[in-house]
């Protein structure tokens, strides 16, 4: 695999939209090349050049092609997005929507990531040793398709409406998670080691989320169900299950009602 080195040299007065750092629009050309390659700040068009230093070269392919992007990159968005194959690091901080539609490959983000990652994410793995923000794999504003595959792992704490309209894949959280999990969900998973603040599941009609600390408030549409041990992400536990929302629709298999369900470690 070819590596791509891109460090920030200037900071932009206004936010940089850098659609083009994917393995995709890198594949077959060398730094002159991704050099010249267009970003965006408000309704200018500007040059990756003007504001990155860009070493190495690509592979011939996505699948063979490294992305490594560098420094203060709190003002730079779009990293990794749509996505379909290699690998993105992110050495920093840095802002929205990381990951977005991407379909296949790995980003690994060595800092804080922003709101609305992994937006509609279909496939592939992130992993994230810091924070990330609100919107973790939900859908776009105005959409109803969220995330539907892949796999996110973030070591630290997750802002608000994590997994809105989620339909598929996997979240797991090292830490916290801030009020509205898994808001309209149709199925997927989401995992947190730390405590939940409250809203989980409201209007889900499919979906799983797992609590191992505390929840602060309960919605009253989700009703306990039986005791189950489980064993999610490695680790096993007794966990009291709850079915919901009971106020949303439900589908139904075999004449039996299908419910998302909440669980909490005992």
């Amino acid at each position: 695999m070819n590596t791509v080195t891109i460090t920030i040299k200037k900071q932009p007065d206004l936010f940089i939209e850098a659609e083009c750092f994917t393995p995709d629009a890198l594949a077959g050309k060398n730094a002159e090349r991704i050099a010249e390659l267009p970003v965006y700040i408000g309704r200018t068009t500007e040059k990756v050049g003007d504001y990155f230093e860009v070493s190495g070269s690509a592979g011939a392919t996505a699948a063979e092609t490294k992305l490594v992007v560098a420094g203060d990159l709190t003002r730079v968005k779009y990293i990794g997005s749509k996505m379909t194959a290699g690998e993105v690091v992110i050495n920093g901080d840095t802002d929205m929507y990381v990951g977005a539609w991407m379909t296949g490959g790995k980003i690994t983000a060595n800092g804080n990531i922003g709101h609305f990652a992994a937006t509609a994410m279909a496939g592939g793995e992130i992993v994230v040793s810091g924070n990330a923000g609100n919107y973790l794999g939900a859908s776009y504003r105005g959409d109803w398709r969220g995330m539907s595959g892949g796999k996110i792992t973030v070591a630290g704490n997750v802002g608000s409406d994590c997994g809105t309209f989620m339909l598929g894949g996997e979240i797991c959280v090292g830490g916290n998670i801030d009020v509205h999990v898994m808001t309209h969900a149709d199925g997927g998973k989401v995992v947190v080691f730390g405590n939940a603040k409250s809203r989980l599941g409201g209007q889900a009609s499919r979906g799983e989320m797992y609590v191992f600390g505390t929840v602060d408030v309960m919605l009253p549409g989700y009703v306990y169900a039986r005791d189950e041990e489980v064993e999610v992400c490695g680790k096993k536990a007794l966990f009291a299950v709850y079915n919901g929302d009971i106020a949303d629709r439900h589908p139904t298999r075999k004449g039996e009602t299908i419910y998302a369900k909440l669980y909490l470690k005992k």
